[in-house]
């Protein structure tokens, strides 16, 4: 039987698994695959977003799971993201309604602002996605990002998105946001691991009633991904044998332990895999809590190190991670 995944409550009211499937990078087949086989084992939050390509795939898996009768349309809690060349306000609902149609639902859960910065807009295919000058820079646009987010709250009007949030956002980019907003966000979606684990930005938001959804939660050991990089990272906490030692004491990987660390630490953590073994095994994390102790050993990790440090765009104006959280 599949496991019951918690919810937390957010600041509108409404309820968000605490563990969902991202899907950076699962695109066409494997796109599709991996959002049924989550749905079968379980996973009711699913993280897209209109820059990874694959709305269409998620919507497909999930439109079939309800057409089977698995699940209902109201069970499943589908996240997507507008990307920064459409941050301009008359490009924002478009945008959505792009992803909406990609999706092929009638409504959207969660939709946030990917990155604080915005870039020139010069169309709507993958080949615009990253406007670059000869320098490799991206080429910026001066759209604030506060009216961006009036925009988003103009899509709440239609009833097309239930809640909206943000991404990548820092600590004083919050508290702008939230000094002229009329709706507060209710998460913000930043990377999170044992080599960055964010409690100060946690703690922060937290005293904001704003949820930290947890990227890249196992880090990115991924070669060949084409906007982090190609050098790679170190594995950190899923290789070390204190991390693996305490996983033996549950019966669990290495891997299940940083995820429910990442839980005890008040995070949604958002695993991508499209492997049915590990799909089951990142879900599989609500048998057993961490010691204070054990977490202590996790915190030890924490070197502030970013995977995803998103150098090209260091010269935009509201580049986010200029600040420690």
């Amino acid at each position: 039987m599949a496991p019951k995944v918690p919810s937390v409550r957010l600041n509108n009211g409404l309820e968000m698994p605490v563990l969902g499937l991202g899907t950076y990078m699962a695109t066409e087949d494997e796109g599709i695959a991996a959002v049924k086989m989550a749905i079968d084992e379980g996973y009711r939050h699913i993280d897209t977003a209109y820059f990874y390509q694959n709305e269409s795939q998620v919507g497909k898996a999930v439109r079939d799971k309800i057409a089977e009768g698995v699940i209902k349309r109201e069970d499943v809690f589908i996240v997507t993201k507008v990307w920064n060349t459409y941050h301009a306000p008359e490009h924002v609902e478009q945008a959505f309604q792009k992803s909406l149609d990609n999706l092929g639902l009638d409504y959207i859960d969660l939709y946030l602002v990917h990155w604080p910065t915005g870039w020139k807009f010069s169309g709507w295919t993958p080949d615009d996605f990253l406007p670059m000058d000869a320098e490799g820079k991206t080429i910026n646009s001066d759209v604030d990002y506060l009216d961006t987010w009036k925009a988003m709250e103009k899509l709440m009007k239609t009833g097309k998105v239930r809640s909206i949030g943000v991404s990548n956002f820092n600590s004083e980019q919050l508290t702008r946001l939230l000094a002229n907003c009329t709706i507060k966000p209710v998460t913000n979606q930043v990377e999170c691991n044992p080599g960055i684990n964010q409690r100060k930005l946690i703690d922060f938001c937290r005293k904001h009633d704003i949820v930290i959804t947890a990227y890249s939660p196992l880090g990115r050991p991924n070669l060949t991904d084409p906007v982090v990089g190609t050098e790679g990272i170190p594995k950190h906490a899923l290789d070390d044998p204190r991390v693996v030692e305490i996983g033996k004491k549950y019966g669990k990987s290495a891997g299940q332990v940083v995820l429910r660390y990442l839980i005890e630490l008040g995070t949604i953590p958002i695993p991508k895999s499209s492997r049915l073994e590990r799909i089951r095994q990142n879900i599989d994390l609500f048998d057993f809590k961490l010691t204070p102790e054990e977490i202590k050993v996790m915190d030890q990790f924490n070197t502030g190190g970013r995977t995803v440090p998103f150098n090209f765009s260091r010269e935009h104006k509201y580049f986010p991670f200029h600040l420690e959280y």
